[in-house]
């Protein structure tokens, strides 16, 4: 790196893989929103990848939980509302507390079978996988007061049927834990890359997000140094924090990162991540994703 480059900013170092992704490899891609924009950049260059088949999840344990029910397939039971269902109806709609409000119907059957399709896949894509991307966003989770089951998404139903929570250090290893353990079994050849989120959480207070922060970033270390040979951590956390720190790197809301940033840390992880034949794949492409692109903002408008 020259001299220059480091002269009005700091540089996050992420050493170079030793066995880089390739091209033709598969990968998916779960948590918040930033791994839908990371799993879309995937898709947009054509590779096979899967991303947030069930919508975007913010907490561990609700990643935790779309991971072994997918693997487990373990069937959705709705048939009594005393029970602990996965299922539920409001306002006109049938929803599932594991996914996100993007998916719900008003046919009760045709969504059952919507949601254990998508655990199908996400399930069939693990055990075939090379590579599992996974972004936290917060520690705080949303548990159901009869049921006690932790949800994914409130679905905007009353308040008063949560209790919120925030998960320490020591929950998040254990359920990070647990689902590295059923990856280990059920998929041994999987790769797992964490990252945590660089969205903040406004609702939460900065000082409350930047302890939601801290405390991903700590369990997630841990796991990494407990399944050496299996997770690994990709720092788009502090790339945006510490190299991104100019206010033009922020969307509107100058808290989510701009599409600027978005490409800067898909850069980062390209050079570091990928292998010299998958770059110039991604470089062959570049004029076809263009175009597509040029197409759906044509389409759109």
């Amino acid at each position: 790196m020259k001299a220059e480059d480091t002269l009005f900013r700091t540089i996050v170092e992420v050493p170079r893989w030793a066995s880089p992704m390739q091209a033709h490899q598969r990968f998916v891609l779960l948590g918040s929103c930033f791994a839908q924009n990371m799993g879309e950049r995937f898709q947009d260059y054509n590779l096979n990848a899967l991303c947030n088949p069930l919508g975007v999840t913010y907490n561990p344990e609700s990643v935790a939980i779309q991971v072994r029910k997918a693997l487990e397939s373990i069937e959705l039971n709705v048939e009594s509302p005393k029970q602990d269902a996965s299922l539920f109806f409001l306002d006109g709609f049938w929803h599932c507390w594991w996914a996100s409000t993007l998916l719900n119907d008003t046919e009760e059957d045709r969504f059952r079978s919507t949601i254990q399709s998508s655990f199908r896949t996400l399930g069939e894509a693990l055990r075939g996988a090379d590579f599992l991307f996974i972004t936290l966003g917060t520690n705080v989770c949303y548990r159901l007061r009869e049921s006690g089951m932790i949800v994914a998404n409130c679905h905007k139903a009353p308040g008063k049927l949560f209790d919120e929570l925030s998960l320490d250090t020591e929950a998040c290893v254990e359920t990070l834990s647990g689902m590295m353990e059923l990856l280990a079994r059920e998929c041994p050849n999987l790769q797992v890359i964490f990252t945590v989120s660089p969205y903040r959480y406004k609702k939460y207070g900065y000082h409350g997000s930047q302890l939601s922060k801290a405390t991903l970033l700590l369990a997630v270390d841990r796991i990494c140094r407990l399944y050496p040979k299996k997770a690994s951590y990709f720092p788009a956390y502090e790339i945006v924090l510490d190299e991104l720190r100019d206010y033009r790197f922020y969307a509107d809301d100058m808290i989510h990162p701009a599409p600027s940033a978005v490409n800067y840390i898909w850069q980062r992880l390209t050079e570091s991540c990928m292998s010299e034949e998958m770059q110039q794949y991604l470089k062959d492409y570049e004029p076809i994703r263009r175009a597509q692109a040029h197409r759906k903002h044509i389409t759109d408008n």
